[in-house]
């Protein structure tokens, strides 16, 4: 893909992964893009690289619009090695003046890279650079996802350069969010946040209200991953402040492994219950339903109905996959029931309900365990625990 100039003298000269499925656990079956941004100005400016592997690419978007070694400025918003993998021979080739980062991204570039010769300057929230006719404000944005995050604010063009907050993990030929239809692009940004994001979502809110008072007027948005939102930016920050919130809906899940489908009998009676007090429901089965996909239907869900049978006195491998993977995440405001089919012993039903607990999630049942195959009795059992969290959702609407 040929580089783009999104706003006067400021140029997309990223790099498209097509082919990438996996992202640290996280399923991108729709690949992503590696964003970086140039600014032609009396002190040319890039702002971040690519991942190590696509030297290519940036270099051959950047020599179309000037020679690489007429920059001035390298500006390091985020070190994590998708963004910061050619640093070095970015830095190698340029030779810029400075390195702009925060104090701990030159921390994690030395710890990363080792080089204490490089011309690091330490900006925080509220400095500012000029680069002749334009502006950088830099924002300091820890913990989002990383302690060395910051974003870059190009004042003149109203441009927010976001580092990994706003994101979406898909690759397109297209740049920009008004190219590509609307809903498709808020899902995989819903699926960027709930899996990526979500844990600090109360520093998303704290980041929300400092770009407020800051009076920012933002007209477009330019992430590290995916889109550039150009005709939306106000709508991406109406759902990081909805997402941040944590609202949840009047939605449950039950999610479930199986071992000979008597636990799979057991949550389609749940889902049951959960239909017939008018609840929408969704089942997934983990063995056909990756865990990303799973965890952004968390995001707005209010009720997790959680079922595994007993394995070797604890639970099937792909739930523990999947607890320890959203305890990571650290939903809240949740409903939880667990349930399960057994053999001899049982625990799985007690060990769901001690994770759930550990999360901070209301566990509005002690659980419903089923030996062998569930009997009629067993099966209305679980009708009766979908309808019970059916209603406990619906009183804490």
């Amino acid at each position: 893909m040929p580089p783009i100039e999104i706003l006067k003298d400021i140029h997309w000269v990223g790099a498209i992964d097509w082919n990438i499925r996996d992202f640290h656990g996280y399923s991108i079956y729709r690949g992503t893009t590696y964003n970086a941004f140039l600014i032609l100005d009396e002190k040319i400016t890039l702002f971040d690289t690519v991942k190590k592997g696509f030297k290519s690419e940036l270099l051959h978007h950047i020599r179309r619009i000037i020679d690489p070694t007429k920059i001035d400025y390298l500006v390091v918003n985020h070190v994590e090695m998708d963004h910061s993998g050619l640093v070095p021979e970015v830095v190698e080739l340029v030779k810029p003046e400075k390195i702009f980062c925060s104090e701990r991204g030159r921390k994690a570039l030395l710890a990363h890279f080792r080089r204490e010769d490089w011309p690091y300057e330490v900006v925080g929230t509220g400095d500012t650079i000029s680069l002749g006719k334009k502006t950088v404000e830099f924002i300091e944005t820890r913990m989002l996802h990383w302690p060395d995050s910051m974003f870059s604010y190009i004042s003149e063009d109203h441009l927010l350069i976001s580092s990994d907050a706003f994101g979406q993990h898909v690759a397109t030929a297209e740049r920009f969010d008004d190219e590509v239809d609307l809903s498709m692009l808020l899902g995989h940004a819903a699926k960027y946040y709930a899996n990526i994001i979500l844990p600090y979502s109360n520093l998303v809110q704290k980041l929300l209200s400092t770009v407020k008072e800051m009076d920012l007027k933002v007209d477009m948005i330019a992430p590290d991953h995916g889109l550039i939102w150009r005709r939306n930016p106000g709508k991406i920050l109406e759902r990081y402040d909805e997402w941040s919130q944590q609202r949840s809906k009047v939605k449950a899940l039950v999610i479930y492994d199986t071992m000979w489908h008597s636990t799979e009998m057991m949550a389609k009676a749940i889902a049951d219950g959960l239909a017939q007090e008018g609840v929408s429901v969704q089942l997934f089965d983990l063995s056909t339903n990756h865990r990303s996909d799973i965890i952004t239907e968390v995001l707005d869900a209010g009720a997790l109905v959680i079922g595994s049978p007993t394995l070797n006195n604890g639970m099937l491998p792909r739930m523990a996959d999947f607890l320890h993977y959203m305890k990571g995440l650290r939903p809240a405001n949740k409903i939880g029931a667990a349930f399960g089919s057994y053999g001899w012993s049982g625990e799985a039903v007690k060990l769901i309900n001690a994770i759930m607990e550990e999360m901070k999630f209301t566990v509005i049942d002690p659980g419903i365990k089923a030996q062998y195959v569930p009997a009629h009795d067993d099966l209305q059992k679980c009708v009766e625990l979908g309808r019970k969290a059916a209603k406990a959702l619906k009183k804490g609407a």
